[in-house]
């Protein structure tokens, strides 16, 4: 058995109900900001991509896919990995940030399979040939970057006559936000978009989002765009 399949105790003695094995990234982030918003108990414990943590042995059986995040529920010794799956499950766990009305339901549904299908690969595919890999393949950078002022698009279209995705603050803005928090990397202009603007700054201001955009590590602070 992994040793963080052991029972763990707050200083007064309760338990521990989760345990987040995550990293600072947009889908690491998704599940802290949802622990936060919650307010689940939890530990965070950082698995660090960049050296090849994912890949250890004891994570692997918690994440057989050797990617972040993953938690492991002490209520029922149940293990997760797949940000949206988590969102989800931490959803139905609490009764809270998914609409109950089944027409909506599936309004949040459709667009937390866009993030997953969308935005997701297709901006982690721009911060790595813009950010990380520029110009070793123009076709590549503007391909993506393309795509990815595409769903800014979409996104911005959606937001011009409500509050949040949904209607009402959800898992998925929670699912969408954290990808959008790295629009520097992306190299977008958040001026061409200002009903992403609106609601990016509103969401960045709730005190869970700012305490679950720090997990595992502090990393400065939220980015704001410039207006």
């Amino acid at each position: 058995m992994p040793c963080w399949l052991d029972e763990r105790l707050h200083t007064d003695g309760r338990k521990k109900m989760i345990d987040l094995y995550t990293w600072t990234t947009p889908n690491g982030r998704k599940v802290s900001i949802a622990l936060e918003e919650l307010g689940l108990a939890y530990t965070a414990h950082a698995i660090d991509i960049t050296q090849g943590e994912q890949h250890k042995p004891d994570f692997l059986t918690v994440s057989p896919n050797a990617k972040i995040p993953a938690i492991v529920d002490h209520d029922n010794q149940y293990s997760m990995m797949e940000s949206g799956a988590i969102l989800l499950y931490l959803s139905e766990k609490t009764g809270q940030l998914m609409p109950t009305d089944k027409s909506r339901y599936w309004q949040a549904m459709q667009w937390l399979m866009w993030q997953m299908a969308g935005p997701g690969p297709m901006l982690g595919q721009v911060h790595h040939f813009t950010k990380f890999n520029p110009d070793k393949s123009p076709y590549a950078q503007a391909r993506y970057l393309k795509e990815g002022q595409r769903l800014y698009g979409v996104l911005d279209r959606h937001l011009q006559d409500r509050q949040f995705i949904v209607d009402d603050y959800s898992m998925v803005d929670i699912a969408v936000w954290p990808w959008i928090s790295r629009f520097e990397w992306q190299t977008i202009n958040m001026n061409d978009y200002p009903n992403i603007v609106r609601w990016y700054t509103t969401i960045a201001e709730r005190p869970a989002v700012q305490s679950g955009y720090q997990v595992p590590k502090p990393t400065g602070s939220i980015p704001i765009p410039a207006t």
